[in-house]
């Protein structure tokens, strides 16, 4: 089913804004606010994701980034080749929303992994 028959069918095709395309390009040209953002995209791009989720956000609003941990991989002592790069990433993408100040950041370990942050 597409999308927009789903949002009718739920009643909510004017609270949701679905915006198909390449997150690295289609995000600087967004300069509407959002109340919540849910990133799951390329897992090593996190941090720039996160940051123009901040600048589209406002004072309360959520942002919610997938997958954070990665197979488990992000939390243990995870090296091998394959993954690292993307591992290594993830684990500073944890770090920068963990300690940015102008969030409140809670990791969960649900699934691979939420990082919720609310913006103060």
């Amino acid at each position: 089913m597409k999308r927009k028959k789903i949002l009718k069918l739920l009643g909510l095709q004017g609270n949701i804004n679905v915006i198909v395309g390449d997150a690295v390009e289609v995000l600087p040209t967004i300069n509407k606010k959002y109340d919540m953002i849910f990133i799951d995209a390329s897992k090593g791009k996190y941090s720039v994701f996160f940051e123009h989720a901040l600048r589209l956000s406002n004072s309360g609003s959520v942002i919610i980034a997938d997958n954070v941990l990665y197979r488990g991989y992000v939390m243990g002592d995870y090296n091998e080749r394959k993954y690292r790069t993307v591992v290594n990433r993830l684990r500073k993408f944890i770090e920068e929303v963990t300690t940015n100040k102008k969030v409140k950041t809670e990791i969960l370990e649900v699934g691979d992994g939420l990082a919720v942050s609310v913006v103060k």
